[in-house]
């Protein structure tokens, strides 16, 4: 990720004196292959669309600072709001206000103190991967998702050689069928195809109060409670953002924060209850920490993070 071309924007953030980039951003990148972004230790780089055009950043962390460097002709729109993608307008000080009772949940917002709740503004391309990851496996949306922004994407500004996901536009002008040699079945095409006609209304969901949000992302036909919730942590930064229908978030959380190998929707929500608010923070803690139950095997590994 060595730059070889001069930004057009760019600009310095304090950094806190506690920060994780890479853990921060995570949440952004959806496989190691993933064409629109790139995370390495003390660095990131991400392409992204914006009102003002496509643009990509860099975000270098000195360890005194963060520098933010712009390309394209959004450059000036994105690095003027990478505060919020940074997660550094996020306020990890709020779980502790709920007084949390899990010795777990206390060490761990401890120990990942660093991590922030990114907030991207760019409600669109957090649908198109959440789309695309419905009702199949990890491994398989993310090879979709690598075709669909290979086959219909463009360059993405600047040297790195990343890519951006197709315009809105372009979602909605193909034919459900062309979809199809990329893995795609009709309904998820369709639903893709929805989202783009709907861009303008969509990307409105960012300015709106979390309820109001909340309420459009669900009236799109073929965006559900888990779509919803994965939007709502990724563009919109609330941190109460659950997933509901998860294949694997319920049994995270019940092996978490009640030793439990496996767990459904109601269970979690009820053992997140005490968090509400913050639900989002603590479920991002978890996934942070690599807590989870075996996979195999009738032993439980310990809750415990002190190898971590």
């Amino acid at each position: 990720m060595t730059v070889v071309a001069g930004p057009d924007v760019e600009t310095r953030l304090p950094r806190p004196d506690r920060y994780e980039l890479v853990l921060t951003l995570s949440p952004l990148r959806h496989g190691h292959g993933d064409p629109t972004i790139r995370l390495a230790a003390g660095r990131a780089v991400r392409g992204t669309r914006t009102p003002d055009g496509p643009a990509t950043i860099e975000i270098v962390d000195t360890g005194a600072d963060l520098i933010v460097r712009g390309w394209g002709p959004g450059a000036a729109w994105a690095t003027a709001r990478a505060a919020d993608l940074l997660g550094l307008n996020d306020d990890p000080t709020a779980l502790d206000l709920l007084r949390p009772a899990d010795r777990l949940i206390v060490e761990l917002a401890r120990r990942f103190a660093g991590v922030r709740l990114p907030r991207t503004a760019a409600v669109v391309e957090t649908l198109v991967p959440a789309i695309l990851e419905q009702k199949i496996t990890g491994d398989e949306a993310r090879r979709v998702y690598r075709a669909l922004i290979r086959t219909y994407g463009e360059a993405a500004p600047g040297p790195f050689g990343l890519r951006l996901q197709p315009t809105p536009a372009r979602l909605a002008e193909l034919p459900y069928h062309a979809y199809h040699p990329l893995g795609l079945e009709r309904r998820r095409a369709e639903t893709l195809k929805r989202v783009g006609g709907l861009a303008d209304r969509l990307e409105e969901i960012a300015t709106l109060a979390l309820p109001d949000a909340y309420r459009r992302l669900g009236s799109v036909m073929g965006v559900g409670p888990w779509t919803v919730g994965e939007v709502a942590r990724v563009a919109l930064g609330d941190p109460d953002a659950v997933s509901i229908g998860d294949y694997h978030l319920p049994s995270m959380v019940a092996f978490a924060l009640a030793g439990e190998p496996r767990g459904d929707d109601a269970r979690m929500l009820e053992l997140l209850e005490p968090y509400r608010g913050q639900r989002g923070r603590v479920v991002r803690l978890i996934e942070a920490a690599g807590i989870g139950p075996p996979r195999r095997g009738p032993r439980m590994t310990s809750r415990s993070i002190a190898g971590i």
